[in-house]
């Protein structure tokens, strides 16, 4: 009697659960929802990325998932992708609020701030700020050729022998960004940015791994001594370190007169007083922390799959050399503005971006009101994942969608062409804020080294690995290279 009491109620809590997950009208289809774990199972919690690709050949462009019992709709293809995030920007700019990510962090950046006055002030501050330090006597290209000189001179140590080049692009890439936000450079070896990049690195990892996304789909388990807790002691030593910075600018600034971003920020706390703003102290250090973020693990991934794919395409290497050579004749160094004299070095530049698809699915979205996508109704608050891998390598808007070829960015007559569907930054309202940053860096550095060094793919490496490490960005798996002066520069 007991046994078939308890079978009853058992049925009863299936039925239940399976009404009241039942997709609503008119949303995008997508595979049966399973009661307490939805659509887990159907995603390798390690890398779903091949799943979002098998379930969009299934069920189309937009389809659906559960995350336990969060509806989900994942977006593919270049045609949806515009419509969601530039036709209809404003409507999925939100983000979703009780992530792990958002916890972690607790809301007090930037980029995952959800859609409203304060993320508009914060982002407008951002953009106005970064602009700004773009221009003047310290120019952002004179901050991005003083660090290259500390990348030379770290491969100059390793001519004729083999380096790995992780912890120095990453170095690189947060020296620069730290200039811009602390108005200071660490060198290579200081526990400052060795514990900064660490903690960043982890995170990355772990922020679209399976134990964050068991965090979001079985909220019971949150309080529990799970791995996931690493990500918030590592936020906390990072806050602790910008903290101590910040207390050091307080000492030290002179009002009115800022020498870098946090400096900008407190001037702004002076202006505004008790203005009722979402401006404050508390918040500086997680917001600068955020734009470190940014700043740092996409261009530096960036840049370490950009010199694989050179060292192992050396016929790509060495016309690119060719026409540095050519463009620069005469001149110390390369400027932004060079560019536009390189088309070949400008399509490898991009097909490098397009194929290090650095963040394959964006920042995840939400949307701020009742809204229609690719003809479906998609309520509000619904969690969007914009799949950008699809967009990077979509048949159809490439001439070689599957393989590394700069011809992705060249017309006819060799000219370089940007096409709509490279979406590296993402797009619309939500748009990455560092892109102009990380589109400078990314020339000049690139430019600069490959006119002095050449770079080799180790006779005793074997064969290159191209897969890469999966996170909220890709990280390409550890290598080697090696590094000779060129003869004629």
């Amino acid at each position: 009697m007991l046994a078939s009491l308890i079978l009853l109620w058992l049925c009863v809590f299936i039925i239940i659960f399976l009404l009241k997950s039942q997709r609503p009208k008119n949303f995008p289809p997508g595979p049966l929802v399973l009661p307490i774990v939805g659509n887990i199972l159907h995603l390798s919690l390690d890398n779903p990325l091949k799943d979002f690709e098998r379930l969009r050949k299934s069920y189309g462009n937009v389809y659906s998932l559960y995350m336990g019992s969060r509806p989900v709709v994942v977006i593919s293809g270049v045609k949806a992708m515009k419509e969601a995030l530039i036709t209809k920007g404003t409507e999925f700019a939100g983000r979703p609020q009780d992530l792990f990510v958002n916890v972690a962090t607790e809301n007090k950046g930037v980029i995952l701030t959800d859609y409203g006055p304060s993320w508009k002030e914060h982002r407008r501050f951002a953009l106005m700020t970064l602009r700004n330090f773009g221009l003047g006597k310290n120019s952002m290209e004179e901050r991005i050729h003083g660090e290259t000189q500390y990348i030379i001179r770290t491969l100059e140590k390793s001519i004729g022998k083999t380096m790995s080049p992780q912890v120095m692009f990453h170095n690189a890439a947060s020296n620069i960004i730290c200039q811009v936000l602390f108005g200071t450079r660490y060198e290579y070896e200081d526990e400052f940015i060795k514990t900064i990049i660490q903690c960043f690195t982890e995170n990355a990892k772990i922020a679209n791994g399976p134990w964050a996304m068991l965090y979001d789909s079985f909220p019971m388990i949150r309080r529990l001594p799970l791995p996931f807790n690493k990500a918030f002691k590592n936020i906390e030593i990072c806050q602790n370190l910008a903290k101590r910075l910040l207390a050091e600018h307080k000492e030290t600034r002179v009002p009115g007169e800022p020498r870098d971003f946090v400096d900008c920020y407190m001037d702004e706390l002076d202006k505004r007083g008790n203005d009722g703003s979402s401006f404050s102290e508390d918040r500086l250090s997680m917001y600068a922390l955020d734009i470190h973020f940014a700043g740092t693990d996409t261009t530096s991934n960036t840049l370490l799959t950009g010199f694989l794919y050179l060292m192992t395409h050396p016929h790509i290497q060495e016309r690119c050399q060719r026409e540095i050579d050519n463009v620069l004749k005469g001149k110390d160094l390369a400027t932004f503005e060079d560019r536009h004299q390189m088309p070949y070095t400008q399509a490898v530049i991009h097909e490098i971006q397009r194929i290090a698809n650095t963040v394959p699915l964006s920042v995840f979205h939400c949307t701020t009101t009742d809204t229609e996508l690719m003809g479906y109704s998609i309520p509000k608050g619904t969690m969007i994942i914009p799949n950008l891998t699809s967009v990077l390598n979509e048949e159809g808007q490439w001439k070689f969608p599957h393989e590394f070829n700069p011809e992705n960015f060249l017309d006819d007559k060799g000219e370089f062409v940007k096409p709509e569907s490279l979406m590296p930054f993402s797009a619309g309202p939500r748009m990455c804020l560092g892109e102009g940053l990380a589109r400078m860096e990314l020339f000049l550095i690139i430019v600069t080294l490959l006119r002095k060094f050449k770079f080799i793919w180790p006779e005793d490496a074997g064969e290159p690995d191209y897969t890469p490490v999966y996170g909220v960005t890709l990280t390409p798996k550890p290598y080697h290279m090696k590094v000779e002066l060129r003869a004629t520069q």
